[in-house]
């Protein structure tokens, strides 16, 4: 067990023992921030800023708005960020204790520890500190979204707008069609292994330097691409601006986070997620019409390199810091520059960069979680294979729409228009949920029950299948119109958003404190399935006949929907039985808390007497029986 672990086990035994306060019930109007199915949204080890709230007093403010947790007499900032996210506890054994300490230099003595460290840390005044992003004016915050909007809007449209380009490409250099689908497939791939980089970088040097690094870079690669003189030169730049153009994918949703309270954040991330989808959707339709006209392919690169510079300089000229930690780093530094006090620092400053921390939290503990965690396996596995199919009809549609019907590349495009207005759709209904969820909430206390986000993933399920069969027995043939496969498009693009948004809610109400690593393992997973999907559609829609390979898609599609309906029945035997799912609160009362550790998950807390704090204990490992049967 590590020193997290540790932290975790005391901070839950001394809220539940008779050494704090007992909790006070509040009004409604008086709230404080919890952990919700949209808080974590990163592939970073968002897990361990949970342990660290535990121990938080919850103090009443007079609006009606989720606040950052804070105490009335000190805003205790070590227990509101990622302490050690990707770094050592500056309270544990440095990994160069064995070695003897360097000359002071000068022929001075090491100097006496500083009267009290604590004293020097920077922290937010109170709930209502205007230097805590959930309290920016709203109009910054509205400009924050939308400029991050378009920054991931483009970067998911690039990824995509390629894919019009690859006959002309194939041409060009002599290639087949399935090796210039590799610019597409290499995207994506970069999508899989960037977040392993920009998501820790984004909790220990903030959101702001992830993203203006990742776009310049996404644009210089993007450029590099569209000027390449060969293939391999390329593949090998369209693999990087994926790599770079993964940050905005990964922390975005990260700064709505930031941003937004739990009233206004669902809202914010079901529009985001509507424009990571309909991004790669909108580029095939442009993409089309470009290399159609006298531009040529190159353009389908040309175009997204000014995109992603504008994006740049809108991110460069107007977006700030938000995530909190590093805006008291920047706090700090202005207090030291203007007061001479060099002991002046934030909580931030004292990590110390481990990079065996670093891999284990963001590469094997997801590995361990995707082979060895049910929920993990089957949702990923779900997932992936829905984002493997959407960019698998980025090959599928042009084979109906220009072999069958006839279409050019552009026209081909406009029957994407289809799974857009059905995404669309799904997230309006999504929104229109939103009042519902926050009043089972609300009777249960705060407390999320994650399959409460299931139902809406089978439906989902069943016209994602629907959509599949109606799209290939519908295209296959020319005098079936050209509208009635292209209408199909409304049952994937709803089936697509509702399975992937609520799917990955109900990974983040699992885990909670691992949900980060959950989430790193469903990432990594469903983007291998988009890059290798692309490869072999024009092998199987052309050898079996696009009927036949609809039937395929769509038998496999089929067969997964009973995994969330198992879940519905089943999830809160499977989470019981779970070594990384936290547990519920059940009457009333935690049950016998699990807190696995972040190696072997055996560390057991005994069952408390006292009453408890349902908004605390909403961020902690605790189990019932009785509300997930109720779920």
């Amino acid at each position: 067990m590590d020193e997290i672990d540790r932290e975790l086990v005391r901070a839950e035994n001394d809220a539940r023992s008779g050494s704090s306060p007992r909790p006070i019930r509040r009004p409604s109007n008086e709230v404080e921030r919890v952990i919700s199915a949209s808080s974590v949204m990163t592939a970073s080890s968002s897990e361990d800023n949970l342990s660290h709230r535990v121990n938080m007093s919850r103090v009443p403010t007079s609006r009606d708005l989720e606040r950052h947790p804070t105490e009335l007499s000190r805003i205790h900032t070590a227990l509101s960020q990622h302490n050690s996210t990707v770094g050592r506890d500056p309270n544990t054994r440095n990994r160069d204790a064995t070695k003897p300490l360097p000359s002071f230099g000068g022929g001075k003595s090491l100097p006496p520890d500083l009267p009290d460290r604590e004293a020097y840390v920077v922290e937010f005044d109170g709930p209502d500190d205007p230097y805590h992003p959930q309290n920016w004016p709203l109009k910054k915050k509205l400009v924050t979204a939308g400029i991050l909007g378009y920054t991931t809007i483009t970067s998911a449209f690039t990824s995509s707008i390629f894919s019009a380009a690859t006959p002309y490409i194939a041409r060009e250099f002599g290639v087949s069609q399935e090796v210039g689908i590799l610019g597409v497939s290499l995207f994506v791939l970069g999508f899989a292994t960037g977040p392993i980089i920009w998501a820790p970088l984004s909790e220990l040097k903030g959101r702001r330097l992830a993203i203006l690094v990742a776009m310049f870079g996404f644009s210089l690669f993007t450029i590099a691409a569209a000027t390449a003189k060969d293939l391999q030169t390329l593949l090998i730049c369209r693999f990087f601006s994926g790599f770079f153009g993964a940050s905005p994918l990964a922390v975005v949703g990260a700064v709505f986070s930031d941003l937004f309270n739990n009233a206004t954040r669902g809202v914010a991330l079901t529009l985001f997620s509507m424009g990571v989808f309909t991004g790669p959707l909108l580029a095939p339709l442009v993409g089309g019409f470009i290399v159609e006209s006298y531009l040529g392919w190159r353009w389908t690169l040309y175009l997204p390199t000014i995109l992603g510079f504008v994006a740049f300089g809108l991110d460069l000229v107007f977006m700030s810091e938000s995530y909190p930690p590093v805006v008291l780093v920047e706090k700090a530094a202005e207090l030291r520059r203007r007061t001479l006090n060099w002991g002046i620092h934030a909580k931030q400053e004292e990590i110390e960069i481990d990079f065996k921390e670093l891999l284990q939290k963001n590469f094997t503990r997801p590995i361990r979680l995707l082979l060895l965690e049910p929920i993990v396996t089957l949702v990923s596995i779900y997932m992936a294979f829905i984002y493997g199919l959407l960019y698998l009809f980025l090959t599928a549609y042009p084979l109906v729409f220009q072999g069958v019907h006839g279409f050019n590349a552009g026209q081909s495009g406009l029957a994407f228009l289809g799974m857009v207005v059905g995404q669309i759709i799904a997230g309006i209904c999504v929104l229109l949920m939103q009042p519902s969820y926050q009043r089972k909430l609300a009777a249960n206390n705060g407390l999320p029950v994650p399959e409460w986000r299931l139902p809406i993933v089978v439906v989902g399920g069943v016209f994602f299948t629907g959509g599949i069969f109606w799209f290939g027995w519908s295209g296959y043939r020319e005098d079936i119109h050209w509208i009635v496969p292209a209408l199909s498009g409304l049952l994937t693009g709803f089936g697509l958003l509702t399975i992937f948004l609520q799917s990955l809610n109900y990974l983040v109400d699992t885990y909670l404190m691992f949900a980060a690593s959950a989430i790193a393992a469903n990432t990594f997973l469903r983007s291998l399935f988009g890059a290798i999907f692309p490869l072999f559609a024009t092998y199987l829609f052309k050898g079996i006949g696009i009927q036949w390979a609809s039937t395929l898609l769509g038998g496999v599609a089929a067969l997964l929907v009973p995994i969330p309906v198992l879940f519905l029945i089943y999830g809160h035997r499977i989470r019981a039985k779970s070594a990384y799912a936290p547990t519920d609160l059940g009457k009333g009362k935690p049950a016998a808390a699990k807190v696995p550790s972040s190696d072997s998950g055996d560390v057991m807390a005994k069952e408390p007497k006292e009453a408890v704090d349902h908004a605390a204990a909403s961020n902690v490992p605790q189990k019932t029986e009785s509300r997930s049967n109720n779920a």
